[in-house]
């Protein structure tokens, strides 16, 4: 079983920065995907910013030029670095990965999820 688990959310003001980090475990073969997808209230869970096909980075155009994604592949992290945040930023933030188990079989897990506020 793979765990993902993830920190570093909270409340900040708009135009503040917060960094999240999202450490995935188990039996582990390889990972081919992992990113970061957020809620907000009322609304559906949107991709943020990912990595796919190992290195290529992908990032929701709202966030573009704000946010940025890093992974250790040596410690099967991800992070996300938030500058400039803005009250629509505002949601729970997922941490995803996608891969395969040393058995052979495949699996998509989430995190918990972690809350971001931004407001005054």
């Amino acid at each position: 079983q793979v765990q993902l688990v993830e920190s570093g959310g909270g409340l900040v003001q708009p135009g503040g920065s917060l960094r999240l980090s999202c450490a995935v475990s188990g039996s582990i073969f390889a990972i081919n995907a992992m990113g970061w997808y957020r809620q907000a209230p009322g609304k559906k869970r949107e991709m943020v910013a990912t990595f796919t096909s190992g290195s290529i980075t992908n990032y929701a155009a709202s966030v573009k030029g704000r946010f940025t994604i890093s992974r250790d592949n040596a410690k099967n992290t991800v992070d996300l670095q938030m500058n400039s945040l803005k009250p629509e930023d505002t949601a729970v933030y997922y941490c995803n990965a996608e891969g395969a188990y040393l058995s052979g079989s495949v699996f998509r897990s989430w995190g918990q999820g972690t809350q971001v506020t931004v407001s005054s």
